[in-house]
């Protein structure tokens, strides 16, 4: 049994992994001023809610996108599990084949998504995590992870229109009834969401055509990526815990 843990800027998901079956998932807010006691607070709390021996834990594993949090994350699973956790980085091995500029550049969060959805889909792929930032990557017939795109993320492009104009609201981010919307809420609901499911759709059309051949499969994942899949226009898969699952294939490479 593992602990796996994504953070997130905006939420961390952990994750407590018994092989290959999830026991409990559980989303919390990413909070840069909690202290490593405050967060080892939080996991103790969380497998106690779900009936998890903590003594029956062997390990845990980290990715973290926000470097200024990773040693208090470390701490705090230490002081839960009293072990060490392995951290998604420089040393790690991963089995992906990086093509970009700087391999030492690319983000945790999308080796682990690389990892997972090279291991449970055919190539060539898009994966799309939609997070505070959307990012788009791009695996070929090789297996080769060529790069991708960055974008602003649905809730970050709603609550800038909001906070940059006198008369749009904070909305709240749910699915409109139609994309032509006669009221000032659900036309904001129709932009972002249709806008954002066409982006995906877009998108991986575009790199079909740099691509040269037709993906296999086009995956999303992240905290919004249930919401708009609905509204794609192409095949979608949705994996909800894309991250848990090539959290737990890199922890299994590195055990040893």
């Amino acid at each position: 049994m593992i602990f796996a843990i994504d953070a997130g800027n905006t939420h961390i998901v952990l994750g407590c992994m018994e092989g290959s079956s999830l026991l409990f998932t559980a989303r919390v807010h990413t909070d840069r001023a909690k202290t490593a006691d405050e967060y080892a607070l939080i996991f103790r709390n969380l497998c106690d809610l779900h009936q998890i021996d903590r003594q029956r834990v062997e390990g845990a594993i980290l990715s973290c996108v926000v470097s200024e949090l990773t040693l208090s994350l470390c701490r705090a699973i230490e002081i839960v599990i009293h072990q060490k956790p392995l951290v998604v980085g420089a040393g790690i091995k991963t089995g992906l084949n990086i093509k970009i500029d700087n391999p030492a550049q690319l983000g945790a969060d999308l080796v682990v998504g690389a990892v997972a959805a090279l291991a449970k889909h055919p190539k060539p792929l898009v994966i799309f995590d939609m997070g505070t930032a959307n990012t788009m990557s791009v695996i070929d017939g090789k297996g080769q992870f060529l790069g991708g795109a960055i974008m602003a993320g649905l809730r970050l492009s709603v609550d800038s229109l909001s906070a940059s104009t006198s008369q749009l609201p904070r909305i709240e981010l749910a699915a409109p009834p139609k994309l032509i919307c006669s009221n000032t809420i659900q036309c904001m609901q129709a932009g972002a969401v249709y806008g954002h499911a066409a982006m995906i759709d877009g998108l991986s059309e575009r790199a079909e055509a740099e691509l040269g051949q037709p993906v296999a499969a086009v995956i999303a994942t992240g905290g919004l990526a249930g919401l708009l899949v609905p509204f794609c226009r192409r095949k979608v898969i949705f994996e909800e815990n894309l991250m848990l699952d090539g959290l737990r294939l890199i922890y299994e490479k590195n055990k040893g």
